[in-house]
């Protein structure tokens, strides 16, 4: 394993026209390119998340996981906007020798795509054989698959969509609003607008997660509490939690990146976007995902050719493409092995199974 910087030596142009200096993308690595460089593994995050993605993803990747360093290279690079070592808003702008802050300029998913193709072709990537990604970094991937179609042999899509939906985007700018209420989130300081963000997390939570899944886990054991309850707890210490180990100018413009998802911006449309995926795909939703219904996980698998759809049962909603890793790395085994049956062979379109 290890953590890496890519240093790009040019300007790079954002999709808004706007330009970064001296760009750096953070990302690791874990294991070997093999001989036949057909073992790379390309792992998106989501929000808040690194590129460590055996920390946060375990059951999925580690050393004795399905994607483990024994079999393959797998890559995760942060995002354009992430803290964890990509240039952010806390970053020195070369041009003032001052962070940032909220003179960011506005960058999309697309341009954080943009900017992982760079590290693939500095790294020699010029096949994936496999790419995965959930909830916003499901969005990268997919937006990659439309961008540069021959690159990938197979795509795993989990708990996304083709473009952020109206609720989504409400929910993101309501978490922003609470940012800004936040005075401090103006003074352009490194720990500008926390309070504002515990309760963006806050907020963030319960699209997350969902009634039955608080009904299990912060249910309280006497009918006696009056105040203190297990939910209200629960929500502080997320909240602070995110706090210690964020900072609210990424949380802003990664967000506002989210809201920018739509494979159809300046092609012919959403479904002609995602005709264009030549990747094996396999959607796959969570049933109680509120934040991303399964129902735009079966839209992905209608649309793009040779896919397939499979949903897991969770108590866990959005969260359950974290949690449910062991009922998720099933599907992606079945999935290889229908892949390898059927390997150069025509595929049918996809028929909607439940699992779990």
């Amino acid at each position: 394993m290890g953590i890496h910087t890519f240093h790009y030596q040019k300007t790079f142009k954002l999709e808004s026209g706007r330009r970064i200096k001296h760009l750096e993308i953070c990302y690791h690595t874990y294991g070997k390119l093999n001989t036949k460089k057909d073992n790379v593994i390309w792992v998106s995050h989501a929000l808040t998340a690194s590129s460590d993605v055996f920390e946060w993803w375990p059951g999925l990747f580690g050393e004795h996981d399905l994607f483990n360093p024994r079999e393959h290279f797998i890559v995760c690079a942060n995002m354009i906007g992430s803290p964890y070592g990509s240039t952010n808003p806390t970053s020195i702008n070369p041009v003032t020798g001052q962070p940032y802050y909220l003179s960011f300029p506005q960058f999309t998913v697309r341009d954080v795509v943009a900017a992982h193709r760079l590290l693939a072709d500095h790294l020699g990537v010029d096949k994936v054989s496999v790419a995965i990604g959930g909830s916003l970094g499901g969005q990268q991937m997919l937006e990659w698959a439309v961008t540069d179609p021959e690159r990938f042999d197979r795509l795993v899509l989990i708990a996304t969509n083709a473009s952020h939906s109206p609720w989504g985007i409400a929910f993101n700018e309501s978490q922003r609003m609470a940012i800004a209420t936040d005075r401090t989130f103006y003074a352009n300081k490194p720990n500008g607008g926390d309070k504002g963000l515990k309760v963006a997390r806050s907020i963030a939570l319960l699209s997350y997660r969902g009634y039955d899944t608080y009904g299990v886990t912060q249910l309280e054991t006497s009918n006696e509490k009056l105040d203190d309850f297990k939910a209200s707890s629960y929500q502080n210490y997320q909240g602070e939690k995110l706090m210690k180990r964020f900072n609210a100018y990424s949380y802003w413009y990664l967000s506002k990146a989210m809201d920018s998802h739509n494979v159809g911006r300046g092609r012919p449309g959403i479904p002609e976007a995602l005709s264009l995926v030549k990747a094996k795909t396999l959607a796959i939703g969570v049933n109680t995902d509120l934040l991303f219904p399964s129902a735009e996980q079966k839209y992905l698998a209608h649309h793009i050719p040779n896919a397939c759809y499979k949903e897991i049962s969770s108590l866990y909603g959005h969260d359950g493409f974290l949690i449910e890793t062991k009922r998720i790395a099933a599907e992606i085994s079945s999935f290889f092995s229908s892949f390898f049956n059927n390997h150069g062979k025509s595929e049918r379109k996809p028929t909607y199974q439940q699992a779990g």
